[in-house]
């Protein structure tokens, strides 16, 4: 490690850096080389307290040495195979390992390589699923305002978040958004769920009437939305679209990438809320980071519906080239079997009430016009400068990095989501630190 400190390289230029302002960046980068439990190096040395597992998704920590050992044995051994009418054991034990981690009834697997691809893949299953059951007219999918889906072109159009849409077009069609569930004014400061607002479930209704249900194949939603600024529904919210949806035939489609493993203190924002969706969209703590891998879990009722026709026959013409490789399988047993040996799953729930005291202690400082939080998640909403959103949390960011903490930002929104194995101490250092920096802010 310590010969990579204060090296950097020549020439940036080449990088084309994802959700970056690149010049900004280049001028005065911010290197990290290296990273162990909750903690990042600096190329200038310092240790840089993780307040974001990454990016959501180093739940475990950072380079913990079971998934370290089991990446560099699998590699070793045998580094990829093909998953087109080809097989290797992990993946199917990876399968069944995430079967019996999830909300009863999501009994089958289909691995992607990210949250995007898994997003991409749920709405094709989605469609397809209609189809074979004599039902193509359902061709309409449904997402939410302020959504965040990934960055393919399915995603983006089922998603809300107006700066990831207005670049590329018309998009999808057939696409419809209900209202997000944040609603300023009425439930600034709230711990955890609100209880008013579950009525805002009841404009799906609304679209059904507008689309007629016979049109309309999915609705997709985050549990609590998370890359937008931690937006958590209010009590009874997600199960009033269950009742919608089973009501009309729609599938309900639940996007866990961030949400998933742990980090709202049970497996799956799922079980939380006691609502279970027909399709499961994961990836992020799925392998801790480590390799690009992801999982969409769907119902056995969906999975049936296409094992039909000769036996000889693709059923589901979908899949990716890295789908289920071996590297990423085996970093996402041992990242499962590190969740378990640790209680790092439901951890959330035993922090939970101090992260969130912890959190609700900057109300009133400046700027501060709102502060959300469930589980391990937390948001704090700044005041923008007139004329110049984002300029306020993103000048926060800098500080934060300065100071030694990682914070990220969304518009003028601070998001923190650190790692399953933080400890009381280093929560109070988060928020120590940004307590400090908050005073500065102009």
């Amino acid at each position: 490690m310590s010969n990579r400190l204060n090296v950097a390289p020549n020439d940036l230029s080449a990088f084309w850096m994802p959700f970056t302002s690149n010049r900004q960046f280049k001028k005065a980068p911010r290197m990290l080389v290296a990273a162990k439990d909750m903690y990042y190096t600096s190329s200038d040395g310092r240790q840089v307290l993780d307040g974001t597992a990454g990016l959501w998704c180093v739940n475990a920590g950072h380079c913990r040495p079971k998934i370290v050992e089991a990446i560099a044995e699998q590699a070793a051994e045998m580094d990829y195979a093909p998953a087109f009418q080809m097989g290797h054991p992990k993946a199917f034990e990876l399968a069944n390992a995430l079967v019996g981690i999830a909300p009863e009834g999501l009994n089958h697997v289909l691995f992607t390589n990210s949250g995007s691809e898994s997003v991409e893949t749920a709405l094709k299953v989605a469609l397809a699923y209609h189809r074979v059951r004599g039902e193509g007219a359902r061709f309409r999918l449904i997402g939410r305002e302020r959504g965040y889906h990934g960055v393919n072109f399915g995603g983006i159009s089922v998603g809300g978040i107006v700066t990831n849409r207005k670049m590329f077009g018309t998009l999808l069609t057939g696409v419809d958004h209900m209202p997000h569930t944040h609603t300023p004014g009425q439930n600034q400061f709230t711990r955890g769920e609100r209880e008013t607002g579950g009525d805002l479930a009841t404009e799906l209704e609304r679209i059904v009437t507008l689309h007629d249900a016979s049109t309309i194949a999915a609705v997709i939603v985050e549990p609590v939305a998370g890359s937008t600024g931690v937006l958590i529904p209010p009590r009874g919210y997600l199960q009033k679209l269950r009742d919608i949806t089973k009501k009309h035939g729609i599938l309900l489609i639940f996007d866990e990438v961030i949400t998933g493993f742990g980090r709202v203190g049970t497996p799956f924002a799922a079980d939380y809320f006691g609502v279970v969706p027909d399709i499961m969209v994961t990836a992020k703590g799925l392998t801790n980071g480590t390799i690009p891998m992801g999982a969409v879990l769907v119902t056995s009722e969906i999975h049936d519906a296409f094992m039909q026709g000769p036996e000889h026959a693709i059923e589901f013409m979908h899949g990716y080239t890295y789908s289920g490789n071996p590297v990423a399988s085996a970093a996402g047993l041992a990242t499962l079997e590190t969740y378990k040996d640790e209680g790092l799953l439901t951890r959330g729930a035993e922090l939970g009430k101090y992260w969130e005291d912890a959190l609700h202690s900057l109300k009133g400082l400046p700027h501060v016009i709102d502060i959300r939080n469930l589980g391990l998640i937390g948001a704090v909403e700044l005041e923008p400068i007139a004329g110049s959103p984002t300029k306020r949390a993103f000048s926060a960011f800098i500080k934060a990095f300065e100071a030694g903490i990682l914070i990220r930002t969304t518009g003028d929104i601070i998001a923190m989501s650190p790692p399953l194995i933080v400890e009381k101490s280093h929560i109070d250092i988060l928020i120590g630190k940004l307590a400090e920096i908050l005073k500065t802010l102009e």
